[in-house]
């Protein structure tokens, strides 16, 4: 998901100083020895080596952070380069396993993982993170990474996947738009949320631009918020997680589906919503055609940049005015099982997370908080922008300790083959609210085998 944030969220300091990492990627010798099984203990940091290394990348298109980070790598590294292969987040979605059975990239941008974990399709990081010292840094950055035997459960067992920062979502607002409409500060419950919603239609503004289209549509982000304004987020990440017996159809869940089916009734989306993709949704937005706009940091650079002190934005409010909730994950990259440069791979991996150039760039760029240690110094971040909201929000998100993964990620097909289409038919009147829950939890199951 345009994360993600994908993802469409969405992911720590200069432990690691650059005369370290130096000594890691370009020491003495011709090149280090591949390890075949990076869960085997190793006895020493892995490096990229000193003869010419290619790595190879299949990345998502429209994330200009994972570019600006190897061109900066290859800068530090000039051994290095890079032949990057970038496809839709639903195209990858689709070829995942296709990809990395038949032509194994080293460094891969991965969706839902459980299923490539078990068909044996990704690497074991565990050797790389005690080395590397990984596991030291706080569990909650890498707990939805981490796969039982098989691939379930998630959040705990090895390693399979690395962010390249970790994200969190929430809602952007045009602040001129709000303005006109009396909005001078964030909605504070889900009620005040509905009444700005209201006043926008009225207004003639459109209140919610939001993309439904495609293999991968959008409205998922929306549901998921207001299934946090009205339930546990723990309870999301269950099901998420594939945790035994764990449901989606559940009452709360069915009554945000119910407000998500009001908010369409009321024409609170653009009427072509479920013909927009992503771009199209990013381009109404930035060109002031739309008040409100789910989605994650990934976007606060770009918008930083083009429409500076004009955005702002805010975590979805619950419904009782308490702690706030929002979908919240890395921006996952794994390396195949069968990569033949996958000790360079994780040494990039490592440097995104510790190097004090790629810190900035994972802010600057990509919006978003870097992966690494706890004590790590963020880099510094222009106050009063939107990057500064988000990061805020992100913290208030860490202090509740409510962030979720993406209900897209709780199999590889859900998202596909089961929230799009099934939102796609709720916004065009062919489901209801409660026979959408009930058509993915039938999947869900067939899937995971609940």
């Amino acid at each position: 998901m345009p994360r993600r944030a994908n993802r469409r969220g969405a992911a720590t300091g200069l432990v690691l100083l650059a005369g370290a990492l130096a000594a890691a990627c370009g020491g003495p010798g011709s090149g280090s020895p591949q390890s075949t099984n990076a869960g085997a203990a190793l006895t020493a940091k892995p490096t990229c080596g000193t003869r010419p290394v290619t790595m190879s990348g299949y990345f998502e298109t429209g994330f200009p952070v994972v570019k600006a980070l190897t061109d900066e790598f290859s800068k530090q590294f000039p051994n290095v380069t890079w032949t990057i292969r970038e496809d839709q987040f639903a195209v990858i979605t689709q070829n995942a396993p296709r990809v990395l059975a038949d032509d194994p990239p080293d460094l891969m941008r991965l969706p839902q993982v459980s299923e490539l974990v078990r068909n044996n399709l990704l690497k074991n990081l565990d050797g790389y993170a005690k080395v590397f010292g990984w596991d030291a840094w706080p569990a909650s950055q890498l707990e939805q990474l981490r796969m039982g035997p098989g691939g379930r459960p998630r959040g705990a067992g090895s390693l399979y996947a690395m962010g390249l920062n970790f994200s969190v979502t929430g809602v952007f607002f045009n602040k001129a738009l709000a303005g006109r409409i009396g909005m001078t500060t964030p909605p504070a419950t889900l009620t005040e949320f509905d009444a700005l919603l209201a006043k926008a239609k009225q207004a003639g503004s459109t209140p919610i631009v939001q993309f439904n289209g495609g293999a991968t549509g959008g409205f998922a982000f929306p549901l998921q918020n207001l299934m946090a304004a009205f339930g546990d987020p723990k309870a999301i990440n269950d099901w998420i997680f594939q945790k035994p017996g764990a449901s989606i159809d559940t009452p709360t869940n069915r009554t945000a589906a119910q407000h998500l089916a009001d908010w369409i009734q009321a024409g609170y989306f653009d009427r072509d919503a479920n013909a927009m993709d992503y771009a199209k949704m990013m381009g109404k937005f930035q060109a002031g055609d739309g008040l409100f706009m789910f989605n994650g940091d990934w976007e606060s650079g770009n918008l930083d940049k083009s429409m500076a002190g004009k955005v702002g934005f805010f975590p979805m409010p619950s419904a009782n005015g308490g702690k706030v909730a929002a979908m919240s994950a890395p921006l996952t990259y794994g390396i195949a099982a069968n990569a033949k440069h996958a000790d360079c791979a994780a040494t990039f991996l490592d440097w995104v997370a510790t190097n004090q150039d790629a810190r900035r760039i994972a802010v600057e760029v990509g919006g978003s908080h870097p992966m690494g240690p706890a004590d790590a110094p963020m880099p510094p971040v222009r106050q009063g922008s939107i990057t500064a909201e988000t990061l805020a929000a992100g913290a208030r998100i860490s202090q509740d300790d409510s962030a979720m993964d993406f209900i897209a990620n709780a199999t590889g097909a859900i998202y596909a083959k089961s929230w799009t289409p099934q939102l796609q038919k709720l916004f065009a009147g062919q489901q209801t609210p409660q026979g959408l829950l009930q058509s993915v939890q039938g999947d869900y199951v067939s899937q995971v085998g609940n």
